[in-house]
């Protein structure tokens, strides 16, 4: 092996373990050679981006720090959230950044909030979630760094509670980790919502940021949306409908970044189904998996976005306890090329639990969807989100559940598998338990998750695949606020806790020919 090919080893191996962005897998070798599996070790640095959590002066926020026990870990390790830095008006782009412009939310923003008491999170060891709460309108939006030990799989939950007004409920989302694009589909311009991007920038460096949006018959015409700022540390609330004249209910919100990288999540406030966050949709797909619709919802609204020029034709099924099941008169979906398609499925679930599974017709095409879920009837409705997600994989977590307010929803779309569930310590005291499930394939099952013992405080839930095909996954939490029966849903994909490597003693010669 020459010195070239130990350098790139030795570049890949420390690329790897401080950001934890780096994979590499080798191709198989011709000849004689075998390409030797790449060794998966802990990533050492995790990002993370919470969104300012509401503009309502009765709001109360719950922030959730947790990071699964590792093995491969040891030493020190930190984890620190600090509230995004101010950005004053004077500073942005002729009204295409937040605070102060045509896009945002005007004098709720910049330094007021910045220089609020943000929360103070501050976890210590694996295994053990700490929390902080913080009430009204000010908290501002949060950027996170996670270092040694609790870097792997570190997950932040921010859950807000709003008593009243224009979406009151229960919104939930997990902080999320920067990236370059976004893909949001159930957004909405209508008037009745009131619906923002939030978007953050961890890094030292402006970032520029495209949004676009599709309805049904293609692109909505936006000049505003182009080249939005987002100066470093900062974050910008956007709101869309200020973005196009066109008021549609189905929208697809498409975020790209020209340069550096952001977090993004939509903020969907309802004057009459309430209010959530919506994540961002798996990147697009052929095949998709929407997990855990509550087996009680009163109305499913399916809305599908195909980027690009191909229409996509899909199949519709649902895996209830018992098995895949095709919904009466939604056997099949199309999808347009570059328009966002939308159906109700009404009360789909029928009382059981569900998750829908979305497959290709005879050619598959890309495509990105989600799932607004309503439970309740009348003025007691409430609603939420669940986008397709990618597969547990390795393991994913889930923070700040209770003991009576957590459904923990696991599906096996193809072969049977089995998982491991671990309820961690509680927050403020009591002993993890841990319990293994077996799904069948093609079936979705609401399990009896374990609970700490002596549980004090909140608690993580930590999904480990321990055999057979993937698994997908979603929790609902659920309270009562002023005789409002309020949820929000997460889904749970792979933490990204370990990044591959190398083996020191593989030849990757060939990678130098590429």
């Amino acid at each position: 092996m020459n010195r070239t090919t130990l350098s790139l080893i030795a570049g890949v191996t420390a690329l790897a373990a401080v950001t934890g962005f780096a994979a590499l897998d080798a191709p198989h070798a011709s000849g004689s050679s075998t390409a030797k599996t790449a060794a998966r070790l802990p990533v050492e640095q995790t990002r993370l981006l919470c969104p300012e959590p509401s503009t309502s002066d009765i709001a109360d926020t719950a922030y959730t720090s947790f990071t699964p026990v590792s093995q491969g870990t040891s030493g020190s390790g930190k984890a620190q959230l600090t509230p995004a830095g101010a950005q004053s008006a004077d500073s942005t782009d002729t009204g295409k950044s937040g605070s102060g412009g045509k896009g945002g939310k005007g004098g709720k923003g910049g330094k007021d909030k910045a220089q609020s008491d943000a929360p103070t999170v501050t976890p210590k060891d694996p295994g053990t979630p700490v929390t902080a709460d913080s009430s009204g309108s000010d908290t501002p939006a949060l950027i996170g760094t996670a270092t040694g030990r609790l870097a792997p799989g570190w997950t932040v939950q921010e859950t807000t509670q709003v008593a009243a007004g224009a979406g009151r409920g229960l919104l939930g989302t997990a902080c999320t980790a920067p990236d370059t694009e976004f893909w949001f589909a159930g957004a909405s311009t209508a008037a009745s919502r009131t619906d923002y991007v939030h978007l953050t920038n961890p890094d030292d460096s402006a970032a520029v940021v495209d949004i676009e949006l599709y309805g049904k018959d293609g692109t909505l015409k936006s000049t505003v949306g182009e080249g939005i700022t987002v100066q470093p540390h900062a974050s910008e609330p956007i709101l869309l409908s200020t973005l196009t004249e066109a008021q549609e209910p189905d929208v697809t919100v498409h975020v790209s970044v020209r340069s550096g990288r952001v977090a993004a999540a939509v903020q969907a406030l309802d004057d009459k189904l309430g209010g959530d966050w919506l994540a961002p949709s798996t990147d697009p797909a052929g095949s998709l998996v929407l997990p855990g619709i509550p087996k009680d919802a009163t109305d499913v609204r399916l809305v599908a976005f195909a980027p690009g020029d191909s229409d996509a034709d899909l199949k519709v099924r649902l895996a209830s306890p018992s098995g895949e099941i095709t919904p009466a008169g939604n056997e099949t979906l199309h999808v347009k090329g570059g328009m966002t398609t939308a159906v109700d499925l009404g009360d789909v679930t029928r009382g059981e639990a569900g998750s829908l599974v979305l497959t290709p017709g005879d050619t598959p095409v890309p495509v990105v969807a989600a799932l607004r879920v309503v439970r309740g009837k009348g003025a007691k409705q409430e609603s939420a989100f669940i986008p397709a997600t990618a597969p547990v994989g390795t393991r994913a977590s889930a923070a700040d559940n209770t003991a009576k307010g957590s459904t923990l929803a696991l599906t096996a779309p193809g072969g049977t598998a089995t998982v491991k569930v671990t309820a961690s310590a509680g927050s403020d005291g009591g002993t993890a338990a841990t319990k293994e499930y077996t799904i069948k394939g093609g079936t979705t099952q609401n399990v009896d998750a374990p609970v700490p013992s002596g549980l004090k405080g909140t608690y993580a839930l930590t999904v480990e695949a321990v055999s057979g095909g993937p698994v997908y996954a979603a929790r609902m939490l659920q309270t009562t606020i002023e005789g409002l029966s309020a949820f929000t849903v997460q889904t749970l994909p792979d933490d990204r806790g370990t990044v591959a490597v190398p083996e020191a003693d593989q030849d990757l010669s060939v990678l130098l020919k590429k």
